[in-house]
């Protein structure tokens, strides 16, 4: 006989149980690959520009949880008015502009952490710009679910539900318990991180959109906690090659109590992507590194570094852009292009032809980010 759905169990959050015997021995490491990643994030001159292929692709990977297709590539070439657009591919188009929309709602929220607390508030902001123009975007932006909802299999009914969260007249109210928790003191911000996580996933106070933005809270909280000098931490990676144990775990609190389980998994998640955050940091910087030295040497312009920051903020791109936002006087900028693309810097996706401009890609910064040849 089946067992029926999980269901959310109202008094077990904030827990009490946790073993703390079994965290203790993991907070240290996760900590110190935090601040070591740190310590590589304050050594990029210009995070924002210098990361943001690691962005894209942290919103690449949550949403590939979700069941979404697309590749990095895909997005920077659709950007750049290529890919899936040109070829009619409206499925993947869409799974593109929910990608975009994720980059658009962390840096919102980002921007918002200067004068908002994270809290609900925040949370409920970042949700509108996450569902502006996609799939959801007509089931309540911003608002808390007023009908239930479940988890499981696709169409599935209610019987059929691997979990079933806090019923709809109890949303509010957890949230507002989700809220305070997240703004007491607790003994280690890490394991807090992991509850508040735990929690807002079991609580799915949206209708759609709650395991992205469980997942964007996540370099949200550490910037605001001061444990990061910019709200860049990409735990996606280690969640979606993990995926069915992360499900697991996060049942297993619900079915069974296991915060300390989840805790032990959260703690390696956050050790182990800090590392590989850090890696990947420190490569970007060091091609930065080179590249300006390469660019500086053999482009003798006043422009070369702006052009050089633009290509690592926009690997993929069209060369008109380029040309209008660059920040670079027309004449210089067209020659700039030529030089960078007979130097092999910049590689042609696309050709230009009549009124249409040519795509062009930083491609060395894209393998990098996503560790192997994807363009």
């Amino acid at each position: 006989m089946m067992a029926g759905p999980v269901l959310y169990h109202l008094g077990s959050f904030p827990p009490s149980n946790l073993d703390w015997s079994r965290l203790i021995p993991l907070i240290g490491p996760a900590a110190a690959a935090i601040a070591r990643y740190d310590g590589a994030l304050s050594a990029v001159p210009n995070a924002r520009v210098l990361l943001s292929p690691l962005t894209t692709q942290e919103a690449v990977l949550s949403s590939r949880i979700e069941g979404t297709q697309a590749t990095m590539g895909e997005v920077l070439e659709f950007e750049a008015g290529a890919g899936p657009a040109e070829r009619g591919d409206d499925t993947k188009t869409a799974e593109i502009h929910e990608i975009i929309n994720y980059r658009k709602a962390i840096a919102g929220a980002a921007e918002q952490l200067a004068e908002v607390p994270l809290s609900q508030r925040l949370i409920r902001n970042a949700h509108r710009t996450l569902m502006s123009g996609v799939r959801g975007q007509n089931r309540d932006p911003g608002e808390y679910r007023r009908v239930p909802n479940w988890i499981g299999p696709l169409n599935c009914s209610l019987e059929g539900a691997r979990f079933v969260p806090i019923p709809v007249q109890h949303v509010n109210e957890g949230m507002s318990a989700w809220e305070k928790y997240l703004h007491s003191e607790q003994p280690d911000h890490l394991v807090q991180l992991a509850i508040c996580h735990a929690e807002f996933e079991a609580l799915h106070p949206f209708l759609d959109g709650n395991g992205r933005l469980g997942r964007m809270l996540i370099p949200l909280y550490l910037y605001e906690r001061k444990l990061l000098a910019s709200p860049n931490f990409y735990i996606s990676e280690y969640l979606e090659a993990r995926r069915d144990e992360y499900y697991e775990r996060l049942l297993a609190v619900s079915r069974d109590g296991d915060w300390t389980g989840w805790c032990e998994f959260f703690l390696s998640a956050l050790q182990v992507q800090g590392v590989a955050n850090t890696n990947k940091a420190q490569a970007i910087l060091n091609l930065y590194r080179d590249k300006k030295a390469w660019i500086t040497e053999n482009i003798r312009s006043q422009y070369a570094i702006r052009a050089l920051d633009f290509i690592f903020d926009r690997p993929v791109f069209r060369s008109s852009d380029f040309v209008t936002h660059a920040g670079i006087p027309e004449p210089t900028a067209k020659r700039l292009l030529r030089l960078m693309q007979t130097s092999g810097l910049l590689t042609v996706l696309r050709e230009g032809a009549g009124r249409r401009p040519a795509s062009l890609a930083f491609r060395e910064l894209i393998n990098l980010t996503e560790g192997r040849p994807v363009l």
